[in-house]
């Protein structure tokens, strides 16, 4: 019973993250990294299908290859978490256009779906990027949450050529027993504390109007053949490698899965990040050539 009660709690903040807005100091710091890079910042706003408006920029590096990375953030992150991606992305040539997912930072929206309306704010992304820019190859990089979209994005989005996913979810419902194991096991999170998850669950479909089993980037990759690369660290306790695995074993595209040694959620670039650039360039430049 008070299981159930603290998933009265928690569901309805299931679709509402924390909103971390930009602040002057991260726009400071992207601007001397940009400073360092010789590259160059736009502001980019995009309309979504249902009215609200996507904030984020540009980045250019001083000589492109034609190419563009879309970057997608984490849960209650902004774009400037990205930051790091985008700037080894930018040393290699390519362009960066990075943006505050709805609910998120910057952005429109009082509902984070997951996936729900986020593959069509990519589509309009997409559509906008591409009515603007020269884009050679579009690929997308995600982290967390934002990998999961980028997955589920690609299938109905035949204009982005490759994705890059590190700690991806199977499926939205799969993952709530995870958090709901407190990091600790999934066993956990699936008998004392699974009276907390299906309440949650419960409250946030009816909040959201879907259903969670359908937030499925597992399910996603069967349905189009595009090139993934899924990273996973080792140690990750917030979503562990078998949902990586079970997605790799569902994609019917070329697919690459990278398990990290001694890496946590989101970690792979600290932990290994000579690799991680190697494993990321190589990705984008076997499709583009």
């Amino acid at each position: 019973m008070l299981s159930a009660v603290a998933g009265l709690v928690l569901g309805p903040t299931v679709l509402h993250p924390v909103r971390r807005r930009l602040t002057e100091w991260q726009i400071a710091q992207t601007d001397q990294a940009l400073q360092n890079a010789n590259a160059t910042r736009e502001h980019f706003v995009v309309r979504a299908y249902d009215g609200i408006l996507l904030e984020g920029w540009k980045l250019r590096p001083a000589h492109a290859n034609g190419d563009w990375v879309l970057l997608l953030h984490g849960r209650s992150h902004n774009r400037s978490v990205m930051l790091p991606y985008a700037e080894f992305l930018l040393g290699a040539g390519y362009s960066v256009g990075i943006m505050d997912a709805r609910a998120h930072g910057n952005s429109g929206g009082s509902q984070s779906t997951y996936g729900e309306r986020e593959i069509f704010d990519t589509q309009a992304i997409v559509k906008n990027l591409e009515a603007t820019e020269k884009v050679d190859h579009l690929f997308a990089l995600g982290e967390s949450m934002g990998a999961a979209v980028a997955l589920q994005s690609a299938a109905i989005e035949p204009r982005i050529d490759g994705v890059v996913a590190e700690g991806a979810f199977r499926n939205l419902r799969e993952v709530t027993f995870d958090y709901a194991g407190l990091q600790q096991s999934v066993f956990l999170g699936k008998t004392l504390f699974g009276p907390a998850a299906l309440v949650a669950v419960w409250i946030a479909q009816k909040q959201g109007g879907f259903r969670f089993d359908d937030i499925s980037p597992e399910r996603a990759v069967a349905l189009r053949s595009f090139p993934i690369l899924l990273i996973c660290g080792a140690a990750d306790r917030k979503i562990p490698c078998r949902h990586s695995e079970a997605i790799f074993n569902s994609a019917i595209g070329p697919k690459e899965l990278w398990n990290v040694p001694d890496t946590e959620h989101e970690q792979a670039i600290k932990t290994s990040p000579a690799e991680f650039q190697r494993h990321v360039l190589d990705f984008f430049r076997s499709i583009s050539h």
